[in-house]
């Protein structure tokens, strides 16, 4: 296996860390905390190469809120400086992990995402559709997953690829600022769990942590139709017992290697002739469908943003914008009907 060292360098340099902040800054530049920052650019830049350098680097603490989109999430936001820091980190060490991660891993990388990971599902159904059988999915996700990453398992993981100490004491520092819950073994030790999922490095973490489950899936299982965003992965078989016993082989292994849990609600096997939920989509092999219930959010928001716009409370061309905005998502579905009387309405 091929490892890494002398790393810290890329990482910290002034003309690094530069780039970083333009990262981070990206579609935020007016905000307050970025205009404080970037008010002593290159003083705060000069501090942070320094502090690093030295070791000397604390992580800030963080700010809390909830958002609420098709269901509740804690978000815990990082100071921007410490968010250049996770971009400077991940700049440097995300493509070395990302050599090792399998096609078929969809979230978080460049050229992948929502859209190839749907075109990839409808292509498996494509291809299992020619037999003229029936086609099985097994479908899941993890239970409470970024809240129940172990971070010991984790830092293992990265140990693997990386080899700089000073690049591991800065992953270790960043690890360390935002523990979700402790799991105490006895009075001296303890288990440090979850990761936020407001920061750029846990985008990666979870990643690292679940590309496990995928080498398991498709060189120990040996399965091909296999895919995965995130959390969220399915399998496709023309046999319901096969995916049965693959269930049963991946719940243990998430157990004994991850200490993960497959959602007792969220992990079924089911016919696919009906579609597959995924990704916002209703998926068949030869057209995909919007979900009812994204399509029921977007009019009680867009009904909202109505009333605002009559009462001078928004902007046209806000109001204008999120509509073109929901439009474009639409229009990857199979939508033509239901844009034409959505533009009817708003």
């Amino acid at each position: 296996m091929r490892t890494y060292s002398n790393l810290f360098q890329q990482i910290c340099s002034f003309k690094k860390l530069h780039f970083s902040y333009f990262k981070a800054r990206k579609c935020k530049r007016y905000r307050d905390y970025v205009l404080e920052f970037g008010r002593n650019l290159e003083k705060n830049l000069i501090k942070l190469n320094q502090e690093l350098l030295n070791q000397t680097y604390c992580h800030g603490s963080y700010r809390e809120f909830i958002v609420c989109d098709s269901k509740k999430r804690h978000i815990r936001a990082a100071p921007f400086r410490d968010r250049i820091v996770h971009h400077a980190l991940c700049n440097v060490i995300e493509p070395i992990f990302d050599k090792s991660f399998i096609f078929d891993s969809y979230a978080c990388r460049k050229e992948k995402g929502t859209h190839q990971a749907i075109k990839r599902l409808r292509k498996f159904l494509k291809t299992l559709s020619k037999e003229k059988r029936n086609i099985y999915c097994f479908q899941a996700d993890i239970s409470k997953y970024f809240d129940s990453i172990d971070h010991d398992i984790l830092f293992s993981l990265i140990k693997k690829k990386i080899k700089d100490k000073k690049i591991l004491w800065l992953v270790k520092e960043i690890l360390d600022s935002c523990c979700i819950r402790k799991i105490y073994k006895d009075l001296f030790s303890f288990r440090q769990i979850g990761i936020p999922i407001g920061n750029l490095t846990s985008q990666l973490f979870a990643n690292i942590y679940l590309n496990e489950i995928d080498q398991f899936a498709k060189h120990g299982l040996k399965e091909k139709y296999y895919l995965r965003y995130m959390d969220d992965f399915l399998f496709l078989s023309y046999s319901k017992k096969d995916l049965f016993q693959i269930k049963e082989k991946i719940n243990l292994f998430l157990r004994e290697n991850l200490k993960l849990t497959l959602h007792p609600k969220k992990a079924n096997i089911f016919n696919v002739k009906n579609g597959i939920y995924f990704l916002g989509y209703r998926n068949f092999a030869n057209y995909r469908l919007l979900k009812k219930d994204t399509v029921k959010r977007f009019i009680k928001r867009q009904k909202f943003y109505q009333k605002k716009l009559n009462q001078g409370l928004m902007s046209q061309k806000k109001f204008n914008a999120s509509l073109s905005s929901w439009l474009a998502y639409a229009k990857f579905g199979d939508s033509w009907r239901l844009r034409k009387k959505i533009l009817k309405t708003f």
